[in-house]
């Protein structure tokens, strides 16, 4: 059997790579559905690993053929963290196993029949998809969603309701080796949110141009009859209107969008704005999220929630209500007067509106930096810049191990790799104080050693920083 468009009928299904993000909530969500699951993976970090652990899915350690033909699964999903060199890849080819792969399954076996709405762009995914879903429950339309983080109001990353609409994360990355093209292009949006284009996953996108031709695609691919909600503001996203068949709604700050904020106070606890709409003044809102970004990113969900029929106060409630997403800002603990915050930045642009945002929380307050270069991405050289600016606005910076150097050894070349000794220098250069420190437990205890009451630790990496916001708590403590 190969790859399968249409799948057969299923009792036992089992996905390689079980242990990311939206692997896991797969996994979750065939469980609820009444399949048998198991899966296998590396290396299962929480909160991943207690997520599955706590479903009481079978997580396989490793990737071995021996896995298959014990379990015999009637469909195999292949996530994209398996090459074709993948044991179990290999596997399932070898075993003659249908397969297919985690977008086709989600569309295939969850969206299909609902009203799809896919929020894409480099930034603000996760926290514009979780509000977006939550607007939708709050106001009691039982949405299904799948989100690539763990939503506190909700306490998983995803949800199987009875409403007509499914709220999906559309991740611009690769499908699978057996399909280049981005994850969104097959949730077949009938709603398009398309939030910002910046240059990212340097290991799959030659430059910004194919990044662009990416989204191009998912414009293009919304029929006529259903809608793309843009954002006007952004220069990489506005060239795309002449592609678009669907209505093109706008969102931002500028008067020129159809919907746009005016009035805005940032406070300690939010923000609160005034929406117009189509350009009538339409109705003041609060939200529990910082920032300008996060205006821009609430406007897409508000305009996304009128669309379906949600009423003004109903999202209002919707905003107030809204919780946030773990290790989106995530205050971990607070020893000694020490806050240790946990965030998913990685990509330079993220972690200056990241560290922005302490600032604008914490005012007052000495701001560290603490960075682990994690993907293959966010330790490119071309990068290098923007992490200097980015942590201009921190008082101190520790960047932890580049987690991928052995890759760029073999198969990226070292040339390809950001140098942290060169953007400490430069930092230093600047009089912000800056160190490359490879050993968790050195960093832990450097941290514990300066910190001062009132010092706010922000800890920022895509990965599990192997615990480090834990170690400093610990030692804070003692």
């Amino acid at each position: 059997m190969a790859h399968v468009k249409e799948l057969p009928p299923l009792k036992k299904v089992y996905l390689i790579g079980i242990g990311g993000t939206a692997m896991a909530s797969v996994a979750g969500m065939l469980q609820a559905r009444g399949y048998e699951v198991a899966g296998s993976d590396e290396h299962v970090y929480p909160p991943m690993s207690t997520y599955l652990d706590r479903l009481g899915i079978a997580v396989l350690e490793g990737y071995t053929k021996d896995h298959l033909v014990t379990f015999h699964p009637d469909l195999v999903v292949i996530g994209n963290v398996a090459a074709s060199t993948n044991a179990e890849a290999a596997g399932t080819l070898e075993l003659d196993l249908p397969y297919t792969s985690m977008p086709e399954a989600i569309y295939q076996l969850f969206i299909k029949g609902k009203h799809s709405i896919v929020v894409a762009g480099t930034h603000g995914k996760t926290t514009t998809t979780s509000l977006m879903a939550w607007l939708l429950e709050s106001a009691g339309r039982d949405p299904s969603m799948v989100v690539g983080g763990i939503p506190l109001n909700f306490n998983q990353n995803f949800k199987l309701g009875d409403g007509p609409e499914f709220v999906i994360e559309g991740d611009e990355y690769n499908t699978s080796f057996f399909d280049k093209g981005p994850k969104f292009l097959h949730y077949h949006a009938n709603t398009f949110l398309l939030n910002n284009i910046e240059f990212d996953h340097a290991d799959i996108y030659a430059n910004l141009d194919a990044i662009i031709d990416a989204f191009r695609h998912g414009v293009q691919q919304v029929a006529p009859g259903d809608v793309i909600v843009a954002n006007g503001d952004d220069g990489n996203v506005t060239p795309l209107r002449s592609e678009a068949r669907a209505r093109w709604f706008t969102f931002g700050m500028s008067r020129g969008c159809d919907i746009y904020a005016t009035d805005v106070e940032f406070l300690p606890e939010g923000n609160a704005f005034t929406a117009w709409w189509e350009g009538s003044e339409w109705f003041r809102f609060r939200t529990n999220l910082s920032g300008q970004h996060n205006v821009v990113n609430a406007l897409a969900d508000i305009a996304i929630a009128r669309m379906r029929g949600v009423s003004a106060e109903e999202i209002q409630r919707g905003l107030e209500t809204f919780k946030g997403i773990k290790r989106r800002m995530e205050v971990r603990g607070v020893e000694r007067g020490v806050t240790v915050i946990d965030d998913f930045a990685h990509h330079p642009t993220a972690i200056d509106t990241t560290v922005a945002g302490a600032k604008r929380r914490y005012p007052g307050q000495r701001i560290w930096a603490l960075f682990e270069p994690r993907s293959i991405s966010s330790s490119r050289k071309e990068f290098e810049d923007g992490y200097i600016d980015a942590f201009h606005q921190a008082d101190r910076v520790i960047v932890g191990p580049i987690f991928h150097k052995g890759r760029y050894e073999t198969r990226y070349g070292l040339e390809h790799m950001m140098s942290v000794p060169t953007i400490v220098e430069r930092l230093n250069a600047d009089g912000i104080p800056a160190e490359q420190i490879d050993d968790i437990d050195a960093i832990a205890d450097v941290v514990a050693r300066d910190a001062r009451p009132d010092d706010v630790i922000l800890v920022m990496s895509s990965g599990s920083f192997e615990g480090v916001h834990e170690k400093i708590l610990e030692r804070l403590k003692r």
